[in-house]
């Protein structure tokens, strides 16, 4: 059998329909890398410290040149003096940043329902409320990631009195003090009304008190 080989012109209809294709390929991703990775990180921060520089710092708040903590990350108090934020789930610290997490236990679990025990036991005994007293969620559970800074108005109302009196403080002032440091339902739909519990209490330490 005799084999005929392909000329010239044929043979150039066999070559890689993806010859040509290599050089605007990788000028393709060489713009998309510079456009995603370099020019909107640089527009987007730069917008950002133009118009939100506050929150684009991380929100923090300072007392002085000393940087206290972040309005968005909360902070651990258990004096009777302070409000007590919502319980924190972080297994290395309480309101670790690098290490955010829930507890994962569900409604069934055994350790979460004894936890939740209790923390409402425990919370109504350093509130002064009888032992039936409901005790809103947000005191006896952590969230989703364990760093909350807001605690509920209701839970905040439970707690007034204890810090006034630890304080020596008037209820009404604690209250009014309280309500500057409620945030509104985000656009006014979203949400609850909210406390930010350590913008609240450095607040409190900016008052004349007789003790804490």
């Amino acid at each position: 059998m005799n084999t005929v080989l392909p000329s010239a012109e044929h043979a150039i209809a066999y070559d890689s329909p993806l010859k040509g294709l290599l050089a605007p390929c990788l000028r393709c991703a060489l713009f998309v890398a510079l456009l995603t990775g370099v020019f909107y990180p640089l527009v987007t921060t730069g917008v950002a410290q133009l118009l939100f520089p506050h929150q684009a710092n991380g929100s923090l708040i300072q007392r002085g040149a000393t940087v206290v903590g972040s309005e968005l990350i909360g902070q651990a108090f258990t004096a009777p003096g302070y409000f007590q934020p919502r319980p924190s789930a972080t297994a290395s610290h309480p309101y670790n940043a690098g290490a955010s997490s829930g507890s994962n236990l569900g409604p069934t679990n055994q350790a979460l329902i004894d936890t939740v025990r209790q923390r409402a036991s425990a919370y109504r005994q350093e509130n002064g409320l009888a032992t039936d007293a409901s005790v809103p969620v947000d005191a006896v559970t952590s969230s989703a990631s364990g760093l909350d800074p807001h605690i509920s108005v209701a839970n905040a109302e439970l707690q007034t009195r204890r810090v006034a009196m630890a304080r020596g403080l008037d209820t009404d002032q604690v209250r009014r003090l309280r309500e500057q440091y409620t945030d509104d339902r985000v656009l006014g739909l979203l949400g609850e009304p909210r406390v930010n519990v350590l913008r609240l209490n450095l607040a409190l330490d900016d008052l004349p008190t007789t003790r804490r």
